[in-house]
């Protein structure tokens, strides 16, 4: 629970970001970017798989950089259904996408854990490289 409501927090800080520095986007207050936050992170989550798998063919034809359109129009949904934050064009969401992506990644890399797990368990098999660079 508390990783939601800190990544919750970092998209905020990230819309706030991209707000300050993207001419065509516009929050009104703070309590608007915290339910464009959400409302963002919901539409991350049920709509924008849709997306993904509806533009697959054209995102492998562009090598992924389709994938960065999906995140702007993602954008301009949010501001469809949030009054009170504004995204006046395409190319403002395509920016601001770019800058709340790099600032949530960022922010992402330092609070994410990666544990290695080793267990005591006969049937774990851990497999270790030889001089000869045979696994083994």
């Amino acid at each position: 629970m508390v990783q939601i409501i800190t990544r919750w927090l970092i998209i905020t800080v990230a819309i706030l970001l991209a707000s300050r520095f993207v001419p065509g986007i516009h929050v009104d207050k703070l309590s608007t970017a915290l339910i464009a936050a959400g409302v963002l992170g919901l539409i991350n989550v049920f709509i924008r798989p849709i997306f993904i798998l509806l533009t697959l063919p054209l995102t492998i034809l562009t090598l992924g950089l389709f994938y960065f359109c999906i995140n702007a129009l993602m954008l301009k949904l949010v501001a469809y259904f949030v009054s009170g934050f504004e995204v006046t064009s395409f190319f403002a969401a395509f920016l601001g996408s770019l800058i709340i992506s790099l600032v949530s990644w960022l922010a992402n890399s330092f609070i994410t854990t990666h544990k290695i797990v080793r267990t005591d368990d006969p049937g774990y098999i851990d497999l270790k490289k030889g001089d000869d660079g045979k696994w083994r």
